[in-house]
């Protein structure tokens, strides 16, 4: 008989696929799109065409594009799947009812979750709107409760979600109230306002206050990357505490948390920070609201580096985050995996709603009669029947850890690699993006934060790579327009933002040593001065502009778009 020469092994003998030193494959490409590599010289025209504006260069003519990380993501099969059920009814389609339900499942039911986009997708019965009428309680109603108290509107993004909330507390807040008081009597303090919100805030006569962690500019070893985070997102709770007792409950309509914090790098903010926030909030009766555009992004860094969230599901952590809030805006075009929409909800009875319903007069009724004027009847929001049930779908995909590691390794590994090579990036990296410090980066130069040297490296970044960055600094928050108060809440950064599911490591890698380049040759990067439309709000959008190269460039003389009159 043949002999048997099998040792039996233990298996302790072999490393389990966590510990081999490479993530483990959690997708596989099915469609890929091919790019086309135009020469230096046709972007130069082409950005002389548009005034030097990235937001107004053409997409086709870039290999690799971090402007946003909003709306440029690829769908999963599943939510491709999904658009074929789409229900185009103008009243109450089924997208609705799906859309509302992986709202509750995802930030209110934690562990317990079980989303009905996934029975609406087989279609085997209609028995599930019975079943999904008559909730109240949480930030969903539904049945004649989304009537009677409405607070859940749909809107396009989340840019619609922060008009309705603004332009509705003006009303309640300053339409009858003397001039003097608008962009001075309310306050609205944050750990980090983005730039529309920003706007939405200012625009809406309330005052932003950025309130940064302390520890935000503190020295990070790269070595430490993925090994410990510093939570930068944090809002400085001291500081909180000044600006209450400085203007008073009364003239704090809320306290803005943005999770993950776009402005502060992408930086996530702690659990205990945000427990610490609702305390100190609701003790003077002040609501919470949320900026959730990243909420999973953050989640995930409290289960990986807070203490005590190790064994908690993703489901759990988002659960618990938003217990502690009363109101909260959403762009769906980030953590919802999709290409467009939003929501504004806030806590059924809740402080929010307690403070600004009015007798006779809801709150919710005031936001969704702006919400019909302004997206459309409340059953879409300004969304396609289509767009929504992918929505449904990739709330129910987002909170999935090992889309979220990937997610969060890309980052890492971008990060790391531009840190090694002398690049200054503020670290811990976020998840979805790299922001760079500018100012380290121009650091020894005749290069002033007057001189817009962000959006310098942007337009060279697109001129010699088709790389497209985004600056998001003293440019783009308006520096110069500003008094010195208003000043010490910009940080001056570019951001490259990296698309959800998009990039694999070609793009990383030839990101890395185009951005390494420009910085070893950082000295040729060009000063930049606005020609058209200083004084515009979100002017980062729409203004002109035109580099100004140093003596010896090859371009120090060229021909540049002329300043026009205003």
């Amino acid at each position: 008989p043949r002999r048997n020469f099998f040792v039996p092994m233990s298996i302790q003998d072999f490393k389990p696929a966590e510990q081999l030193g490479t993530p483990i494959p959690s997708q596989y490409t099915l469609v890929t799109r091919n790019t086309f590599f135009a020469t230096e010289e046709e972007r130069r025209r082409v950005q002389q065409d548009t005034e030097y504006n990235c937001f107004a260069f053409p997409s086709s003519m870039l290999v690799c594009d971090y402007l946003s990380d909003s709306g440029t993501s690829a769908m999963t099969d599943v939510q491709w799947a999904a658009l074929m059920r789409g229900d185009e009814a103008y009243g109450r389609n089924h997208g609705y009812y799906c859309m509302l339900d992986s709202v509750r499942q995802t930030f209110e039911q934690g562990d317990n979750a079980k989303y009905l986009v996934n029975r609406v997708l087989l279609n085997t019965d209609v028995n599930w709107i019975l079943e999904n009428q008559q909730i109240e309680g949480g930030f969903v109603n539904g049945g004649r409760f989304q009537l009677e108290r409405p607070n859940f509107f749909i809107t396009p993004q989340g840019r619609g979600a922060e008009l309705l909330l603004y332009s509705t507390l003006h009303q309640i807040l300053l339409a009858d109230k003397p001039k003097e008081w608008m962009h001075s009597h309310y306050v609205i303090p944050s750990n980090g306002f983005f730039d529309t919100t920003e706007a939405h805030c200012h625009t809406a006569g309330f005052v932003p206050l950025n309130m940064f962690a302390a520890h935000f500019h503190d020295a990070f070893p790269i070595a430490d990357i993925g090994k410990r985070n510093p939570f930068k997102g944090d809002i400085n709770v001291a500081e909180l505490e000044k600006a209450i007792a400085k203007y008073g409950p009364e003239r704090i309509p809320f306290v803005l948390m943005t999770v993950t914090n776009n402005t502060a790098a992408g930086q996530p903010v702690s659990m205990q920070n945000l427990i610490d926030v609702h305390a100190l909030c609701h003790r003077h009766g002040i609501p919470v609201c949320f900026d959730s555009a990243r909420f999973a992004e953050n989640a995930y860094f409290i289960k990986t580096y807070e203490a005590g969230f190790a064994e908690r599901s993703i489901q759990s952590i988002v659960q618990q985050m938003y217990t502690l809030c009363d109101v909260f805006t959403m762009s769906a075009k980030k953590d919802g995996l999709v290409n467009i929409g939003g929501w504004l909800c806030f806590r059924d009875k809740g402080l929010f709603w307690q403070r600004y319903s009015r007798p006779g007069r809801d709150v919710g009724v005031a936001l969704k009669e702006k919400q019909i004027l302004s997206f459309g009847n409340d059953s879409y929001g300004g969304l396609s029947g289509r767009d929504i049930m992918a929505l449904s779908v990739g709330l129910s995909q987002v909170v999935q850890l090992a889309y979220l590691h990937r997610r969060v390794m890309q980052s890492q590994s971008m990060a790391q690699r531009l840190a090694q090579n002398g690049v200054p990036i503020v670290l811990p990296p976020g998840a979805h993006a790299i922001y760079i410090d500018t100012g380290k980066f121009f650091e020894g130069l005749p290069m002033t934060i007057g001189d817009f040297g962000g959006v310098g490296l942007v337009i060279e970044a697109i001129r010699l790579y088709a790389i497209r960055l985004c600056e998001l600094g003293a440019f783009g928050f308006e520096y110069d327009q500003k008094d010195d108060e208003a000043r010490k809440g910009i940080l001056d950064l570019v951001r490259i933002a990296i698309p959800r599911n998009l990039y694999n490591e070609e793009h990383i890698a030839y990101t890395v040593a185009a951005i390494t380049e420009l910085y070893h040759n950082r000295h040729l990067i060009p000063k930049v001065r606005i020609t058209r439309g200083a004084e515009l709000h979100l002017r980062h959008f729409q203004s002109g502009l035109a580099p100004i190269y140093p003596e010896g460039h090859p371009l120090h003389n060229a021909p540049t778009p002329k300043p026009t009159s205003h």
